[in-house]
């Protein structure tokens, strides 16, 4: 489940020829992006479903992510990942556990939810695909092409569905090589929320030593 959010939220984060790029397609994205890293914080709902390469749907499941600059708390089934831009804390609630690790923005291997919103920015080109309506909503949806080792990655086009009046993402949608499709809707989403910076620091006082797994070294 981490490696699917890894792919979803931080796998692509590389530069790429701006000229190859779609001017229509572009300009919605840059109006996104400076909306979007305005915010102070983000906090969002969502809903995530994977539908085969017959359309049926085989899962689903909903999550929450707060961000604030570098930090972010991501609360997905069976799992709480809280980070404060220095340290990563995994709660596994099967297990009963929680690993430690250092955090590293630039390592692409490690989950980074407080990229989730600009994950287009880099590592992609673009074109402007048409508009259509997510519910009542008026989206600009643009096609995102990865452009670096396509060939490694599951899937092959995300469709960014972009509200066309608030400029803010509706849901995206990834197409896989395996014809299968999966699909994030976000379900609320509310900018510059008061958000503690308590909430992004992880308390392991009611473990005992033995649930905690801690990999930051010395």
């Amino acid at each position: 489940m981490r490696k699917l959010f890894y792919i979803i939220f931080c796998s692509l984060f590389l530069n790429t020829i701006a000229q190859e790029q779609d001017p229509k397609a572009k300009a919605i994205l840059d109006d996104l992006s400076k909306i979007t890293k305005a915010y102070k914080t983000i906090t969002a709902d969502y809903a995530y479903t994977i539908y085969n390469k017959e359309k049926k749907q085989t899962d689903k499941l909903t999550g929450k992510v707060q961000v604030k600059g570098a930090k972010f708390k991501l609360v997905i089934p069976g799992n709480i990942i809280v980070c404060d831009s220095k340290t990563i804390w995994n709660h596994n609630k099967d297990a009963a556990e929680v690993t430690i690790k250092n955090f590293d923005a630039s390592n692409e291997d490690q989950l980074n939810p407080s990229k989730i919103f600009t994950l287009y920015e880099t590592g992609y080109k673009y074109k402007f695909d048409k508009e259509e309506k997510v519910g009542a909503v008026t989206c600009n949806v643009i096609d995102l092409y990865p452009s670096i080792k396509p060939e490694k990655k599951k899937f092959h086009t995300i469709k960014l569905y972009i509200d066309k009046v608030k400029k803010q993402v509706v849901q995206l949608k990834m197409l896989m090589k395996d014809g299968g499709t999966q699909v994030y809707e976000i379900k609320s989403f509310k900018p510059n929320a008061e958000v503690p910076d308590a909430t992004f620091t992880f308390d392991t006082k009611p473990f005992k030593a033995d649930q905690i797994i801690d990999e930051r070294g010395d």
